[in-house]
């Protein structure tokens, strides 16, 4: 009996291997790519100075204190980066979706596949919405709560995908 249940294991494992090693693969070519295609603009040096601007600003109308860089609206080269990265993640998870339907994946797997494309998906859209060159403050705060609530948007799809499947 313990033979039978871990011939079934094996080419489980061997599924997800496979989908393991797409997706790492597909991040390293994500990130090259995206690293040639803000050139001749250095990305390393647009990090740098993104993150050495940060200050504690009030969140506007509040009293609360929040790190944010001094002037959001000067980082469109890595703004238009994470644009290209979250959507090359949300395509990504578009393509994983399609084998992991195509091959019969365990639905705890799909619908994980799901979550991540609406985040990644939302993510994207949020940013080529919200942070660009006319990025204020309060845009930068209005980006950072929108994000919560992908990110509450693409629990609840996987819990659905969980639950339409029992």
């Amino acid at each position: 009996m313990s033979e039978s249940s871990s011939a079934h294991a094996r080419p489980y494992k061997a599924g997800e291997g496979i989908f393991s090693a797409v997706s790492v693969g597909a991040v390293f070519i994500l990130i090259g790519v995206i690293y040639v295609a803000t050139l001749p603009a250095s990305l390393w040096d647009e990090v740098v100075a993104f993150f050495g601007s940060f200050s504690s600003v009030q969140v506007p109308g509040t009293g609360i204190y929040l790190p944010a860089p001094a002037v959001p609206a000067a980082h469109a080269v890595l703004y238009g980066a994470v644009f290209q990265f979250c959507l090359g993640l949300g395509i990504l998870q578009v393509i994983l979706l399609a084998l992991r339907l195509a091959w019969h994946s365990p639905i705890g797997k799909t619908a994980e596949t799901v979550g991540h494309l609406v985040f990644w998906l939302g993510a994207s859209y949020l940013v080529f919405t919200l942070l660009n060159d006319a990025t204020t403050l309060e845009t930068w705060f209005v980006f950072w709560a929108a994000i919560l609530v992908v990110l509450g948007v693409s629990l609840i799809i996987r819990a659905l995908v969980l639950f339409a499947r029992r």
